[in-house]
This record gives structure tokens, sequence and C-alpha cells, in this order.
């Protein structure tokens, strides 16, 4: 079949994208921005990258009108404001538009489980969602209302792991009574790919849950099994949502935005309805909770993370053309300009570029960065938390703890980052591997920062003194980093340059 893809840079389309080519089906991803879409080179000549703005109806015009089918993946989780119900149904109107002129005969929407009657508005919003893409004139809405997904990098996962692992002792709100049914992502990908093509679930809608009925509160403790704590959880009455919301925006890695939606959206049960039941349509073992958490744990360990919630652009507060920044400016700038002429293979000084922030940290006076990043996350940044998707791999539209990939260029050894955090102005960091003609080689590392009026100049020099520590020995330490050879056979040459 040919198959249409939106989402496909979101945690759930990334995973399911190789399933489909791998079933032998043509598949035409929609993205907003092919430069931040990077295909792994095994499926570059198997998939169709097409460019459109499902909130732009003009965008669509020249996507393909022989497609069979359409999965729908667009979800706006960390939209909080006072469009953001208008525009989700807005982009589904947009996308049945384009579909009614073309072949397709099925669309499967991925929801959220939402039996309640007081709903929140983002189950809500995925119930108007649904009503919208029901409305298509020839291709019949397949409908999959998932609860709490499981799986290494996705927001459920992370959040309940940065709360075990960080807290000994808990104060939650009341919605950790709520009830959900947690399901692994792989059972996720098992039920997307099941329903294509399946007659008998064309024109349905099913709840999807896991065999464990848990409240959150028991998630948490289940978590904590697992990995060996032991945690003790206190619920009080008194967090209002917005306190909460603050709770959870502090001590873990999601963004404010994100905070609040999930606070919203938790205080309702999610438990898959058995009139809804998919086991006739699809007969399927799940996986228990346990199981998913030790599964995700594992990809974890073998550094196998596919895809992250951070991808998204949800997770930082970066505008949508993000990669517009790819280029350096020249003009009305501050920079510092760091080289380090050094013996070692070029590759391995760029393995360590690449392995820069997450865990391995950022190689010199760390606790200054976290220091950064907490200052960060007190006035709604989005800290240093966030981490990395994989920590020896980079790729465009990574999320970096405050940063952004936007260049990761293997062959020509250059990564370049955007920051994210909350600036008085614009920040990017670049390095570079430069050969030499003697057969030795330079990193060059760059910070470039364009002031925003006198605040961004006054941010920026009173910084100085911290930039002369900080840049200075990170060049050094990334150079040297694992390095075995005996220090007498190195000729570095420091050459910092400022302006």
């Amino acid at each position: 079949m040919k198959i249409l893809l939106t989402g496909a840079t979101g945690y759930i389309g990334q995973r399911l994208l190789p399933l489909l080519v791998d079933a032998g089906h043509q598949v035409v991803c929609l993205v907003r921005d092919p430069r931040r879409f990077a295909l792994p080179e095994s499926l570059q000549n198997r998939v169709e990258v097409a460019t459109g703005d499902l909130l732009q109806p003009n965008s669509l015009t020249e996507l393909p009108l022989d497609i069979d089918a359409a999965y729908y993946l667009v979800h706006s989780m960390s939209g909080h404001d006072t469009n953001f119900f208008r525009a989700e149904q807005e982009s589904a109107r947009h996308f049945v538009a384009y579909l009614n002129r073309t072949a397709a005969r099925q669309i499967i929407y991925l929801s959220g489980i939402a039996n309640d009657r007081a709903l929140s508005t983002h189950l809500r919003s995925r119930r108007a969602v649904e009503k919208v893409l029901k409305s298509a004139q020839t291709a019949q809405l397949t409908v999959l209302r998932a609860s709490i997904i499981i799986g290494s990098g996705s927001a459920s996962f992370e959040i309940i792991r940065d709360l075990v692992e960080k807290l000994p002792v808990m104060v939650t709100p009341r919605w950790l009574q709520s009830r959900c049914q947690p399901l692994g992502v792989r059972d996720v990908m098992f039920y997307l790919t099941a329903v294509l093509d399946n007659p008998a679930c064309l024109g349905k809608s099913f709840d999807l849950g896991g065999p464990d009925v848990l409240t959150y509160r028991e998630m948490l403790l289940g978590l904590a099994r697992v990995r060996g704590y032991r945690r003790l959880v206190l619920t009080v009455p008194v967090l209002t949502p917005r306190l909460s919301s603050w709770w959870l925006y502090l001590v873990t890695s999601t963004t404010f935005s994100l905070a609040q939606s999930l606070v919203e959206s938790l205080r309702n049960d999610t438990v898959a309805d058995p009139k809804r039941s998919i086991a006739k349509a699809v007969p399927h073992t799940c996986m228990s909770y346990q199981e998913s958490l030790q599964l995700a744990f594992q990809r974890i360990e073998q550094n196998e993370v596919v895809s992250s919630w951070s991808d998204a652009l949800s997770s930082g507060v970066m505008e949508r053309h993000f990669m517009d920044h790819m280029q350096l400016p020249q003009y009305g700038v501050l920079r510092d300009c760091q080289k380090l002429r050094f013996w070692r293979d070029p590759e391995e000084v760029r393995q360590n570029v690449w392995r820069i922030g997450g865990d391995r940290g950022w190689y010199k006076v760390d606790w200054l960065w976290r220091l950064r990043g907490l200052l960060d996350k007190l006035v709604g940044g989005v800290g240093l938390r966030r981490g990395r998707r994989s920590p020896t791999d980079l790729r465009a539209g990574d999320p970096l703890d405050f940063w952004r990939v936007l260049v990761a260029d293997h062959r020509a050894r250059r990564l370049l980052l955007y920051a994210e955090m909350k600036l008085p102005g614009e920040a990017w960091l670049q390095f570079r591997i430069l050969p030499n003609d003697d057969g030795t080689h330079t990193l060059e590392q760059l910070a470039v920062f364009r002031p925003r009026g006198l605040a961004g100049r006054l941010y920026w020099y009173a910084l100085v003194p911290f930039h002369f520590i900080i840049f200075k020995g990170m060049i050094e330490n990334i150079v040297q980093y694992g390095d075995t050879t005996p220090a007498e056979q190195h000729v570095p040459r420091l050459l910092p340059q400022s302006g």
C-alpha cells in the first residue's frame, strides 16, 4: 500500500516508519521541515518525504493523491493556550479536505482513552479531532485510544522515572489515585500495524490497555520495585493543579506547559471500556506494566532508544522553523572562539564532541552548567534535565540538555547547537575539527551570541569571566578525554580567540 504518515518526527511516528517500510509499504512522510527529518541510511531510498503544514492548507496542494491509507499522529500535548483546542480541529479539517481529493480508504488515528464525563481539555480535544476525521467522505476512520504509553523515551515513562529516581520521599497531589491502564509502546506498534487495511477495523473505535489497571501511585511504586528502590509516596489534598504542575515541572525533565497538560489529564481515569475492546478484531496478548518497564530499561542500557518525547519541538521553546538558524550570523554578534591543535585520531575527538551533555556532562565545571540549568527552570525554561536521546549519537533536531542540535555532520566533523534556554538574545555553540597541513588537526570551538538590546550585552559581558574558565577548559578536556597516550607525546597548542 501507499501510506501517508503524519507526525513522522514524533515519538510514535519514528518507531512506526521502519515497521511500515519493512512490511513492504510505500511510505510518504509529511513533515513541516525536511531539514530536521534525519532518515536512517537504510530508509533513505525507500521513503518519500513531502513538505507541508496542516495549519497551512495551501502547503498541502502538492501532496500525492494516490495514497491508500493515512496515519494521523499529530498531537499538541504541550499546547496550553486558548487557541490550542481550535488549532487541533483546524489541522484535522485541513487534513480531511486533502484526503477527500485522494484515493485513501482508511485513516488511522492514535487518540487517548476518554470515558469520563468531565474530561480535560486535551482529552476533549482528542474527541473533537475524532469527530472531524470521521467526516472524511471516502476514507473510513479507525481510532485507537490508548492510556499511558510506557517505553524508552516516552513522556510518561521518563516522568515516572524522574520522580522515582530523584525523590526517596514524594509528596504528591490527589490525582495520583486516578486509575489508568498502561500499555507498552511495543504493543502500540503492534496495533497500529495490525489495523491497517483490516476490514474488521474500518470505521471502528477501540480502547487499548495492558493487563494491569493501576493508580499512578501504584505505577510509581512499581517502577521503584523494578529498580530496587524503596520509596515513600505521601498524598496530600492541598496541592492545586497549578502547584502540582510547578512541582512536576521542577522535579522532572518535562516543560511547564506539558506538566500543566499532564496534571489536567491525569485527573481523569483512563481505563479501557470492555465494550470497545479490540480483542475480537485483533487478538493479541499485551505486556504487563512490569514487563514494559523492564524492556524500556533494557533498551536504555543497550543504547537502543529509537525516539524520545523530547524530540518534538514542543519539548522546548523553539519556534517551528528553528532550522532557519543553521547559518551562524556574522554581524551584530559577540563571539568566543577557542582552538586547540592535537595529534590524536580526529575520530576519537569527534566522538567526544558527540557525547557532550547528558550523563557525560560538559567537560568543565559541570556544577556551573547545572546551576545555569536550575536558573533556567526557575524562569520557565527547559533546564538541563531533558538530557539527550542517546549517549553517543546525535542528529539534527535532537534535544541536548538546554540546546537543540541543528547540524550533526559526521563527515565534516561539525556539530552546531542552538540554545533553547531563556536568554536576552540568541546563542549558538559550534564544534569543528579541521585538518592541518602537517598531519595534525585543530578542534575549533565557537560560541556566538546575538544580544537583544542592552540587557543582552550586559548578560554576555557579565559572563565573560566564566567563559574564560569554562570554554578554555572544555576544549582541552574534549581533546584529552579518554586518551591513554603518554602526555609527552602530545604537542597541544592553544590558540584562543575572542571578539
